[in-house]
C-alpha cells in the first residue's frame, strides 16, 4: 500500500442517547465505550488520523484522553433525527475548509461496536484497497433468522418468506445483516451516494461475537461476558 495514503477514521459520538443515557461514554469493562473504537483506530497499521465528532464537551474530554482529535459538531447535526452521514460530511467539510485536508480513504467506526478487532479494521481496509472497482466496504454478519420473520395481518401471523418456513437452518441460503462495526469508502464516492451503501459495496464478514451493537443495557452485559470469554481463549492459547 502507498504509505502516503491519507486514511481517516471518523468516530461519531453525540451526547444524547435514549436507550442508554450517555451511552458513548458509559463504562464497559472498566473503560468508556468510545475508548474501544479510538484504541482500535490508533493501533491500525493503516489509519493515520483519528477524529471524534461530538457535540458534547465531556465526550470530547474523554476522547482527548485516548489521544483522538476532536471536531465539535453543531447541535443541529446532533439531534435524534440527525444521521451518521451528517457527522461524516461535517468532519470532511471542516477538515477541507480549515486545513485543505482531503483523505484518500474514510473509515467510519461507530462507538457502539466495541468488540471489533484491530485485525477486522486492517483486513477490511486491505479488502477495500485490493478490490478493483470496489466503491465501499461494509461490515456484516450472517443472519439466517430473517427467513423466519413474520408480520401481523388482522391479528394473524403471516410469514414473510413462506417457502423457507420449517426449513433447517443449514439449508437456508445465507443472508447478511450490516453490523454497524465498519464502513469504508472515499470522500468522492460518499458525496456521490450520500451513503456507504453503493452499487459496488463489498461485505466484510464478521462473526456474531464481534458484531454486537450496543443499544440497550443488556447489550453491555453481553459484551462484557464476550470480552471475558475472548480473554480466556487468548490466555489459553498462550499456554
Amino acid at each position: 500500500m502507498d504509505a502516503n495514503k491519507k486514511i481517516l477514521a471518523i468516530i461519531p459520538a453525540r451526547g444524547g442517547s435514549k436507550g442508554i443515557p450517555r451511552k458513548n461514554i458509559t463504562i464497559l469493562a472498566g473503560k468508556p465505550l468510545i475508548a474501544y473504537s479510538i484504541e482500535v483506530a490508533k493501533k491500525s497499521r493503516y489509519i493515520n488520523r483519528v477524529v471524534v465528532s461530538t457535540d458534547d464537551n465531556e465526550i470530547a474530554r474523554i476522547a482527548r484522553i485516548y489521544e483522538s482529535e476532536i471536531i465539535m459538531r453543531p447541535k443541529e447535526l446532533a439531534k435524534d433525527s440527525s444521521s451518521v452521514m451528517d457527522a461524516v460530511f461535517h468532519v470532511l467539510d471542516t477538515l477541507e475548509k480549515e486545513e485543505n485536508y482531503i483523505p484518500d480513504i474514510v473509515i467510519l467506526l461507530q462507538p457502539t461496536s466495541p468488540l471489533r478487532s484491530v485485525d477486522d479494521v486492517d483486513n477490511a481496509i486491505e479488502l477495500f484497497l485490493n478490490s478493483n472497482g470496489c466503491e465501499s466496504v461494509v461490515g456484516v454478519c450472517e443472519n439466517t433468522h430473517l427467513y423466519w420473520s413474520f408480520k401481523i395481518e388482522r391479528g394473524y401471523l403471516k410469514p414473510i418468506f413462506r417457502q423457507y418456513i420449517g426449513m433447517r437452518r443449514q439449508k437456508l441460503p445465507k443472508l447478511y445483516l450490516p453490523n454497524g462495526a465498519i464502513f469504508i469508502s472515499t470522500p468522492h464516492i460518499l458525496k456521490r451516494y450520500k451513503s456507504f451503501y453503493c452499487n459496488k459495496t463489498i461485505p466484510y464478514v464478521m462473526p456474531p461475537e464481534r458484531s454486537i451493537d450496543i443499544d440497550e443495557k443488556k447489550d453491555l452485559i453481553i459484551a462484557e461476558l464476550l470480552m471475558k470469554e475472548m480473554e480466556y481463549e487468548e490466555d489459553k492459547n498462550r499456554e
